[in-house]
């Protein structure tokens, strides 16, 4: 499993998990083998005007993501990443990355609703 998280500031386990997917420094993306953190690496967020909202869909796609966690997005991106089978979760309440991820792998999150979609996107 490849698990991305939208982050403020430097992608690290410690750093703060991002309000909103598309406005986001970065992604710090783990990579998950038999339910433990492998390895972690960042990846940029291009600016929202190059691509739109389905910029980071293709992005996250093609770096190898299976997962990604966000506190809000729109419903063009989510729509964007279900189709190319990227299963998006949500919480809005963990700050750190380390410790939502870790909310993921112990089972705790659900995969975000089309009702809990952000308007204007």
């Amino acid at each position: 499993m490849v698990v991305a998280v939208p982050t403020m500031g430097e992608a690290s386990m410690e750093s703060e998990r991002s309000g909103h997917f598309g406005h986001c420094d970065n992604f710090t993306v783990v990579h998950v083998k038999e339910g433990a953190i492998e390895s972690m690496r960042p990846v940029d967020n291009p600016p929202h005007e190059e691509g739109g909202c389905l910029r980071p869909v293709n992005l996250l796609a093609s770096e190898g993501v299976t997962v990604l966690i966000v506190a809000g997005m729109g419903a063009r991106p989510l729509a964007g990443f279900n189709d190319v089978g990227i299963e998006v979760y949500f919480d809005n309440t963990t700050p750190i990355v380390g410790d939502v991820v870790a909310h993921l792998l112990a089972g705790r999150l659900a995969k975000m609703d089309p009702q809990q979609v952000c308007g204007g996107h």
